[in-house]
C-alpha cells in the first residue's frame, strides 16, 4: 500500500495538467485575441460541466478521466471546474501579470502546502488537524518566491502570498482553485493601485 505522501503527489502531479489552461489562454491571447482566449476556455468549461453532469447526476464512469476526481468530488463538482473559472474570472477582470500570478500560486502554493504538510508536518492547527504550520510557511515561501519573480515588488508579493496561504489554510468551505485566485488578484489588483 502507498503511502500517503506517494498518493498525494501523485495526485499533485495530476494538478499540475491545469496549468495546461494558462498555456492555452496565453498562447491565444498572443496569437489571437483577449476574448477568442476566453470563449476558448469557456468552451472548455462547458465541456467540463457536462462531463460532471453525467458523473454527478447520471453515476455514470467516464473512462479514464474518472481518475481525476478525488472520493469526496464523487456528489459535486470537481476542482478542475473551479480552477477553469477562477482562469476565466482572473483574466477577464486583473491585470494580466497578477491574474498569472494568482493563477501559479494556486497550483504550487496548494503543491507545497499538501507535500510539506504531509512529509514534514508535526505542528497541526488545533482546529484542522489536516493542516500543518511546516506545509503553510511552506506554502507562503513558495508563494512569495513566485509572486516576486512575475511582480518584481516585494509588497505585492508579501499581500497575494498572505491572502493566497490564508486561503487555502481557513477557507475550507470554498473551493481553493477558485477562492486563491479571486481573493489573491484582487488584493494584488488593490495594492498594485495604492503602490507607487
Amino acid at each position: 500500500m502507498e503511502s500517503k505522501f506517494v498518493f498525494e503527489f501523485k495526485r499533485k502531479l495530476i494538478h499540475l495538467l491545469s496549468l495546461v489552461f494558462l498555456l492555452i489562454y496565453i498562447i491565444l491571447n498572443y496569437s489571437y485575441s483577449k476574448k477568442i482566449a476566453l470563449l476558448v476556455l469557456i468552451f472548455i468549461l462547458i465541456i467540463f460541466l457536462i462531463i460532471d453532469y453525467f458523473r454527478i447526476i447520471k453515476k455514470k464512469k467516464i473512462a479514464f478521466i474518472h481518475i481525476f476526481w478525488r472520493k469526496k468530488e464523487a456528489k459535486k463538482l470537481g476542482g478542475n471546474i473551479y480552477f477553469l473559472l477562477g482562469v476565466i474570472l482572473s483574466f477577464s477582470f486583473f491585470d494580466y501579470y497578477i491574474a498569472l500570478t494568482a493563477l501559479l500560486l494556486t497550483t504550487f502554493g496548494d503543491m507545497a502546502a499538501a507535500l510539506f504538510g504531509i512529509k514534514f508536518g508535526k505542528h497541526y492547527l488545533k482546529n484542522n488537524k489536516s493542516k500543518a504550520w511546516e506545509g503553510i510557511i511552506a506554502q507562503f515561501i513558495i508563494d512569495i518566491l513566485i509572486s516576486y519573480l512575475i511582480l518584481g515588488s516585494i509588497i505585492m508579493a508579501l499581500g497575494m502570498s498572505l491572502v493566497a496561504t490564508f486561503v487555502e489554510t481557513k477557507f475550507n468551505h470554498i473551493d481553493d482553485n477558485l477562492s486563491i485566485p479571486l481573493f489573491s488578484g484582487f488584493v494584488g489588483e488593490i495594492l498594485n493601485f495604492i503602490t507607487p
